[in-house]
């Protein structure tokens, strides 16, 4: 009786395998992930087949063996164990200045006095910089990805977000409505989330939140001036599909697309606020006076990685972000940090094998202005931005955590967190099943026509 309930168990946990498997495989068909699709048949077959050998040969100790091998790895895989690398403190110890960022930089007209300025007060960065303005530069017909509608089309979403810049500011009305900040807070996070945002997360300003100065367009080097208390993020997805041919053009529409509907929610919700009688200012791309990770990781929407971006629970670094400030009465959210997605990061180095300019660092944090943390060579990513013409993003399409919001990547995603056990084991299966370095996807079948009959 022993012998026949071993065999039992035996032949269902191969048929289990089998079932759990193909349901893997079938959800990588689905996203088109065709390698992981065929590794997970494969693996269904060499998993199942000794079970399934085991139990119907009546081999009960090699099924009672291979049983409890398996059941033990599951145990040790999904038992809740953190013990995540230790971290100093993650807050700066000073403002950024917005003149020294690359998009800041890239604005400065040669001879300029804003120019003159920069370089006089940053020597350092002057031979680089004069390097990248030797190159095609972003969506420039001479750069190596050119996609005529491709880059029109980024160029028309751009110049809609530029239009959204007169509705970043304004007077708030005269108003007094009685409601609570709980049910003010609710119905902010509510209506965000209609307006397309993924996730919504408040925090209270710190200094370490803004910008010095400014450093674009004509309020270069303008001291900010932000005393709201509070700042509400926003996070908007990226589609998998327009990132996984990144670098090449798609990926750069994407990213204006969603800086547009990142931009769209905040200038809506700040002029919201101002409605019902509370100053406000919308943060969007070209117009910010804070850092939005810095905010977003404060409102507990997730951790700054490896390669610079925030980390969020559901669909890693593939999002943008939108910021509103403001001294409307809100519930800020209480940040719980995560550091198993930093203690992840310590063990997977996707990103920075696969980033064409190698800008992304190998080695352990670092401490930087009062932080530990990754530093990226943000001169070598422009650069590369600079001759294929979009943002790149190839470190945002491999990471892990990346994979699509799904039954399969969340259950990895929770084991994850529960276990830092199962980080390195998690690392070796991502490169097993999508590759340690893989290719770019063409790009999407529509963008994949003859412009030269189109422009005619």
């Amino acid at each position: 009786m022993t012998d026949y309930i071993i065999e039992s168990i035996t032949i269902a946990i191969g048929f289990l395998l089998v079932i759990i498997i193909f349901l893997a495989a079938g959800i990588s068909i689905y996203e088109k992930e065709k390698r992981a699709a065929v590794k997970f048949f494969w693996l269904a077959f060499g998993l199942s087949l000794p079970f399934f050998i085991a139990g119907f040969a009546g081999y009960t100790i090699v099924g009672g063996i291979l049983s409890a091998i398996l059941i033990l790895t599951l145990i040790i895989i999904l038992f809740p164990f953190s013990r995540p690398t230790v971290f100093k403190n993650m807050n700066p110890n000073s403002q950024f200045d917005e003149r020294d960022t690359m998009f800041a930089r890239k604005d400065l007209v040669p001879d300029s006095e804003n120019y003159k300025d920069y370089y006089n007060r940053h020597p350092e960065n002057k031979e680089l910089d004069d390097h990248f303005r030797e190159l095609p530069g972003l969506l420039n017909s001479r750069s190596h990805n050119y996609h005529p509608l491709g880059f029109a089309s980024t160029n028309a979403t751009f110049k809609a977000v530029a239009n959204l810049k007169s509705l970043i500011k304004d007077r708030p009305v005269n108003q007094n409505h009685n409601i609570t900040p709980e049910n003010l807070t609710m119905y902010i996070k509510s209506w965000a989330k209609k307006l397309g945002a993924v996730d919504c997360g408040i925090t209270v300003l710190q200094d370490y939140h803004l910008y010095s100065h400014k450093g674009r367009f004509q309020l270069y080097g303008k001291k900010i001036e932000n005393n709201h208390k509070y700042g509400i993020a926003f996070t908007v997805e990226m589609d998998r599909d327009m990132i996984s041919s990144a670098p090449g053009a798609s990926i750069v529409m994407e990213s204006a697309r969603q800086y547009l509907n990142a931009g769209a929610i905040a200038v809506q919700v700040s002029e919201f606020l101002r409605l019902i009688g509370y100053p406000a200012t919308a943060h969007i791309d070209g117009n910010y006076e804070v850092i939005c990770p810095l905010v977003a990781r404060d409102a507990g929407l997730g951790e700054i990685g490896r390669m610079g971006l925030l980390m969020t629970p559901k669909l890693g670094p593939r999002v943008r972000i939108s910021v509103v400030t403001t001294d409307a009465p809100l519930i800020t959210d209480k940040r719980k940090p995560d550091f198993s997605v930093v203690d992840f990061c310590h063990h997977c180095q996707k990103c920075a094998s696969v980033c064409p300019a190698q800008a992304i660092p190998y080695n352990d944090m670092e401490e930087n202005n009062g932080v530990l943390r990754w530093q990226i060579n943000s001169e070598s990513c422009y650069i590369f931005w600079c001759q294929v013409g979009t943002d790149c993003s190839r470190c945002m399409y491999v990471f892990p955590y990346s994979h699509p919001d799904n039954l399969m990547h969340n259950l990895v995603r929770k084991t994850l967190k529960q276990s830092t056990l199962f980080h390195r084991l998690a690392v070796k299966l991502d490169d097993y099943f999508y590759g340690s370095r893989p290719a770019p996807k063409p790009l999407p079948d529509w963008m994949r026509i003859k412009t030269s009959t189109v422009l005619k």
